[in-house]
């Protein structure tokens, strides 16, 4: 029974694709989490790229000494913007990742195509911070940056992920279909 699930493409990847995400989750769960430190070096680094472009706009930022967390950035004026570690985006990383892994195409591909493809989604994730630290600073309604942060930050970023596995998924083939016709 279990040779003819896993003889349908379909079912393998599924298949292939739950276990490692069970794989990461345990991995993430068990150790990353509650380390910390993973977590917390994506948010500096969040953080840091996303004041020098802010700076580099012209924008005044709140004093370090006035934020009683590192994972807060903020436009002087405002209360900030605290980043939780569900926001960092580790979970697109490996969401991203486990799917390239397990979808076929050349390994060569692979290895470029899965750190270009975090790398820009980390880039996205740096313009969702701004866009945040800047919708709290011209329309401090909270309801207003809790809809930008649920809504319209959510769609655009995960929409990019899905892009990417698009993208994949037609690079994928290609290289399927260049190596059935050798």
């Amino acid at each position: 029974m279990i040779k003819k699930y896993w003889s349908d493409p379909v079912y393998r990847f599924l298949l292939k694709a739950v276990f490692l995400y069970l794989l990461w989750y345990l991995v993430y769960q068990q150790w990353l989490h509650p380390q910390g430190a993973f977590d917390l070096a994506v948010i500096r680094n969040l953080e840091e790229i996303s004041a020098f472009i802010l700076e580099s706009l012209g924008y005044t930022l709140i004093a370090e000494s006035e934020i009683s967390s590192v994972r807060t950035i903020g436009i002087d004026g405002t209360h900030g913007l605290w980043i939780g570690d569900p926001c960092n985006g580790l979970t697109l990383f490996s969401l991203f990742t486990g799917f390239v892994l397990v979808f076929p195409g050349s390994w060569k591909k692979k290895l470029w195509f899965i750190p270009l493809g975090i790398i820009t989604i980390h880039m996205l994730n740096v313009i969702r911070v701004m866009g945040l630290a800047l919708t709290v600073y011209y329309f401090p309604d909270p309801e207003i940056l809790d809809f930008n942060h649920t809504y319209t930050f959510t769609i655009l970023v995960y929409g990019y992920v899905f892009y990417l596995w698009y993208l994949w998924s037609r690079i994928g083939s290609e290289t399927m279909t260049n190596t059935s016709e050798k």
